[in-house]
């Protein structure tokens, strides 16, 4: 952004003097006061046509602005270029997203488990502005939807996709630490100085090739900080289930279930990774969440003001010492009233 101003504005005190001198000129020093008497004129001879009064007025006015010049001069007219450099200093995250069927349990209404955590997801990665931001579902196995990157288009586009473990045809169940130690495999090459993971779950650990213990380990090994996220209500609930009737139409009708959240091992995953654990068991409690998550992981931004200046004193400078050079010059020649 440019703007102009004035380097010595005090010098602008010097335009009282100036004005002055410009009321003397002007007005004073030519007012007749007093006649000369004098018996002949022919020395006087060689100078007609010499000091006619509008030259005389045009070179004391050329004088003045000169000195005018001068003063601007002083005054140091410049333009000011002020550019703002921005350093931002981004996140890694990982989104760990529990994708087994309990999650189509329809106690985060107006969606289900699933569908409300996806829209909130969608939400949060709006948010950022220069975080790295990978997926990784699981259910009985995980494995990477989206790696860490910037094209948050690519992000939202990925995660309106997900569906459960039977339809993802992955083995279906709940292994947090399959699903953490693949996050923490995700982080583990980043260079950002923060790396964080949200892992999201309804369920307690009942399945995978590696327990919990040994995904808090390989996480908290890599410094990465996990936010723990418990999805939905614990207690007996309802699981939609889908079949076809006579006719192949899909047809919903609902099991039983029995819902459990292990909030003792996600509270222990966040605490030992110096991240939080939150519940979230109500409609909007989980867009909550991630606002909070939001708010405590922010992107670090530096703002450097760099101010270029340009000098345009030069100019006055040298157009005041030509003209006043010009105007001295035609007043000892051309312009000369006495002998």
């Amino acid at each position: 952004m440019s703007h102009y101003l004035w380097g010595q504005p005090i010098a602008f005190l010097l335009l009282i003097p100036w004005l002055v001198l410009c009321y003397y000129l002007m007005f004073k020093k030519n007012k007749p006061v007093a006649s000369l008497k004098i018996s002949s004129i022919k020395n006087f001879k060689k100078w007609e046509g010499r000091g006619r009064l509008v030259f005389l007025k045009m070179n004391q006015i050329a004088q003045l602005i000169s000195i005018l010049c001068f003063i601007l001069a002083l005054a140091r007219p410049q333009r000011a270029d002020s550019q703002i450099k921005r350093t931002l200093e981004g996140l890694d995250i990982v989104l760990v997203l529990d994708i087994s069927d309990s999650m189509l349990i329809e106690d985060m209404k107006p969606y289900n488990r699933l569908e409300s955590a996806k829209e909130t997801i969608a939400n949060f990665v709006k948010q950022r502005m220069s975080d790295r931001i990978g997926i990784v579902i699981f259910a009985g196995e995980a494995f990477t939807l989206v790696p860490p990157t910037l094209d948050y288009q690519l992000i939202l586009d990925r995660v309106a996709q997900i569906t459960t473990a039977a339809s993802a045809r992955i083995k279906d169940g709940t292994a947090i630490g399959v699903g953490m130690a693949s996050g923490a495999a995700r982080l583990k090459d980043s260079q950002a100085k923060s790396r964080v993971m949200i892992f999201m779950t309804d369920g307690e650990n009942n399945s995978g090739t590696i327990d919990p213990e040994t995904g808090l380990e390989i996480a908290k090994g890599y410094g990465i900080k996990i936010y723990t996220i418990g999805i939905g209500r614990s207690g007996p609930t309802k699981i939609p289930m889908y079949s076809q009737d006579l006719f192949g139409n899909k047809v919903k009708h609902y099991q039983p279930f029995e819902s459990t959240v292990n909030d003792e091992l996600l509270e222990q995953m966040a605490s030992v990774t110096n991240g939080k654990y939150f519940r979230a068991a109500k409609e909007d409690s989980l867009a909550g969440v991630f606002n909070e998550i939001n708010k405590l992981e922010t992107t670090k931004i530096e703002d450097n003001k760099y101010v270029r200046y340009e000098e345009f004193f030069p100019i006055f400078l040298l157009f005041g010492i030509i003209l006043f050079l010009l105007s001295r010059g035609l007043s000892l020649s051309l312009l000369r009233v006495g002998p």
